[in-house]
């Protein structure tokens, strides 16, 4: 019965994820849609040569580790750091409350969030108006190369930490109590039982955690900076996957988009067994 469970995921699996892989021999062709795959002409590496020297791909790499690795730290420290700080919260009310109002800014989605954004950020918008109160010029957060970086960060980390909370508290809530109890028979304060219990308790599942986001370093979410750059911002904003979508896609270039697709997947693929290996060798953590 529990193979016939998985028989309905198993199948939307095959069908949406591996017979679309017949598609990556577009990567090594020029590829027509009117020849199809099997006429259009083999050009062999010629489309990964090209895209290797081409000086904007590779800024677009070096923007695309900077997102990620940048929000990588940031949507780990500041989750762990939350949690640390709401599980000293007392008053169980006020603790879910919390818990509550942080969590759900992970179920909009861009979409509404960049219109708000654009909204709100805007050269008349309520953060700007608020500035000149004191004396500052309106600030092009949207059309200015760093601070459309800072603005990306910082709401990618305000809208994922409440649903990474979540993992820690979850772990904190396994901690034996006797610990704790231990340790302030021993004399130690909040602040000692925190350094002491409450970190080495969160360390596995933050190596887990951390070595697991290795395998998306890549990936920078194409959703938020889709619906937030402009041409104003191309050289700072611009990924692997806005760049493959506009550049690839949108122009016709079906062969360079899916070399560039395939080059970005191998290397996911590779730092996800990396990672998975570090996590076993670190945490113990392993899925077989």
């Amino acid at each position: 019965m529990l193979h016939v469970m998985v028989l309905p995921a198993a199948v939307f699996t095959f069908i949406f994820a591996y017979i679309p892989m017949f598609g990556i021999m577009m990567a090594f062709q020029n590829y027509k849609p009117r020849l199809g795959f099997l006429r259009s002409e083999w050009v062999g590496l010629e489309h990964f040569r090209y895209m290797l020297q081409n000086d904007y791909f590779l800024r677009i790499i070096s923007n695309t580790l900077f997102f990620a690795c940048i929000k990588i730290a940031l949507n780990l420290l500041v989750p762990f750091v939350f949690a640390l700080l709401l599980n000293e919260v007392r008053k169980s009310f006020v603790k879910r409350s919390v818990q509550t109002l942080v969590y759900l800014p992970h179920f909009l989605s861009w979409v509404i969030l960049a219109g708000i954004l654009i909204d709100v950020l805007s050269q008349t918008g309520i953060v700007n108006r608020f500035l000149g109160m004191f004396g500052i010029e309106p600030i092009f957060f949207l059309g200015e190369g760093n601070w459309f970086r800072f603005t990306v960060i910082v709401s990618d980390v305000w809208k994922e930490f409440g649903f990474s909370t979540i993992v820690f508290l979850a772990a904190l809530a396994g901690v034996n109590p006797s610990l704790y109890e231990a340790a302030e028979v021993d004399g130690a304060g909040r602040w000692k039982q925190t350094v002491h219990v409450t970190i080495p308790a969160l360390m596995p599942i933050l190596v887990v955690v951390a070595t697991l986001a290795l395998g998306g370093v890549l990936n920078a979410n194409f959703d938020q900076i889709f619906n937030l750059y402009n041409p104003l911002v191309y050289d700072k904003a611009d990924i692997i996957d806005t760049f493959v979508y506009r550049e690839g896609l949108l122009s016709g270039q079906f062969s360079f988009a899916t070399a560039v697709g395939l080059f970005k997947s191998f290397i996911s693929l590779v730092l996800i067994i990396v990672s998975y290996t570090l996590a076993y060798r670190f945490a113990n953590y392993r899925i077989f």
